[in-house]
C-alpha cells in the first residue's frame, strides 16, 4: 500500500507484534506473566488507592412489591392490545429509578440493587507482573533511554481516579511502568506477592513472547481529508478494507497507532505540566488469547507516553 500512495510511508509507525503463547518465559526475558528481575531490596510494589467493586443491595419489601405490581401493570396492558405494554410510563420510569437509587442493574432473581462504588483501601494490595520487556525485542521504545528492561505492573482491581489515568476518564486496573538496566548490580528473580484481592480477568497467565515487527497505519480519521477517500476507493478496488487490513494493527503490541473503535477519535495529550504535546501510543493489552486477560467489555488497554518527557505522566485508555 505504501508503494502505491508513497506518502502513507509518512504515517506509518513501526509496531511490534508480541505474540503472546502459553509458556513460562525465563526470568530475563521478554514475556507475559511471568517472573521478572527486581532488584535486591527494593520493596514490591502495593497499590493503596480504592478500589471500585460491586455492591449487592436487597431492596425491601415495599420496592419490590412496587416493582412486581409495575410489570403486572405493563403484562395487563399487553393482553388488553393497546400496542403500550413495552412503554414505560412517566410515573413508572421515576419510580424504578427511585428504587434503583443509582444502582446500575436489578437482579430479579435475588432482587438486590447492583452498583459499583469506591471502596476505601484498608489494605494495600500487591500489584501483578503483567509485563517484561528487553530492548533487543523491541529497540525502538528504548530509543534516547538510558535503560534496556522495560517492566509493567498493576493492581489487579478496577479504578475511576483521574490520576490513575493522567487525567482521561478511566476505570481498569492502576499500572506502572518500571524502565531498567539489565546490567543493574542486584537484579535477581523475584518471586511477587499475591494480592489480596484482584478482579476477574486481571491476572494474566504465563506467556512468552515471539516479537515481529509491522507497519501500522493510523485510524481513517487520522488520515488528511485529501487522502482518506483516495486511500478508500483504493483499497474498495482491490477488495480491502483500510482498517482490517492496514490500520491499528490488533492484538498485543508495542507502538504502532491506536484503534478508536468504541468512541469517535481521541487525541489524548500530556498532562505534564507546561505541556500539552499530543502522546503516542506505548503499549496494547489485549483481551482473550493465551493471556486470558478481560479488561473493559472483552477490548484492549492501551498506555501512551508523551513524546518529549519519558518523565512526565502516562496516560491510560480501554477501548
Amino acid at each position: 500500500m505504501v508503494a502505491q500512495f508513497p506518502w502513507l510511508g509518512d504515517l506509518a509507525r513501526v509496531a511490534v507484534l508480541l505474540n503472546p503463547a502459553s509458556g513460562v518465559p525465563d526470568a530475563g526475558a521478554s514475556g507475559v506473566g511471568g517472573p521478572l528481575l527486581w532488584p535486591t531490596g527494593e520493596p514490591w510494589p502495593e497499590c493503596s488507592l480504592g478500589h471500585w467493586v460491586y455492591h449487592r443491595d436487597p431492596l425491601s419489601a415495599a420496592e419490590r412489591r412496587e416493582w412486581q405490581e409495575m410489570d403486572e401493570a405493563r403484562k395487563a396492558r399487553a393482553r388488553n392490545g393497546t400496542g403500550a405494554h413495552n412503554v414505560v410510563t412517566h410515573e413508572e420510569a421515576a419510580a424504578q429509578e427511585r428504587i434503583m437509587n443509582g444502582a446500575s442493574a436489578l437482579d430479579m432473581r435475588t432482587w438486590e440493587r447492583i452498583s459499583t462504588r469506591p471502596d476505601p483501601c484498608t489494605d494495600p494490595v500487591a500489584m501483578v507482573p503483567v509485563m517484561q520487556l528487553r530492548a533487543c525485542d523491541a529497540p525502538r521504545v528504548f530509543e534516547g533511554r538510558d535503560t534496556d528492561l522495560l517492566q509493567v505492573l498493576w493492581c489487579p482491581n478496577d479504578h475511576d481516579r483521574e490520576d490513575v489515568a493522567g487525567g482521561y476518564p478511566y476505570g481498569g486496573p492502576r499500572l506502572e511502568l518500571r524502565w531498567r538496566r539489565s546490567a543493574e548490580v542486584g537484579l535477581t528473580p523475584a518471586t511477587p506477592q499475591q494480592p489480596r484481592r484482584a478482579a476477574d480477568g486481571y491476572i494474566p497467565r504465563p506467556c512468552t513472547l515471539s516479537p515481529v515487527e509491522a507497519p501500522d497505519f493510523p485510524e481513517h480519521d487520522e488520515l488528511p481529508e485529501d487522502l482518506r477517500d483516495v486511500v478508500e476507493a483504493w483499497c474498495e478496488d482491490q477488495e480491502w478494507d483500510y482498517h482490517d487490513d492496514f490500520a491499528c494493527l490488533d492484538g498485543w503490541k508495542v507502538g504502532g497507532w491506536p484503534s478508536w473503535h468504541l468512541t469517535d477519535l481521541q487525541r489524548i495529550t500530556c498532562s505534564g505540566t507546561d505541556c500539552g504535546r499530543r502522546m503516542q501510543l506505548l503499549l496494547t493489552m489485549d483481551s482473550g488469547g493465551d493471556p486470558s486477560l478481560h479488561v473493559g467489555r472483552f477490548g484492549e488497554l492501551r498506555v501512551f507516553v508523551c513524546p518529549d518527557d519519558p518523565g512526565h505522566p502516562i496516560a491510560l485508555n480501554i477501548q
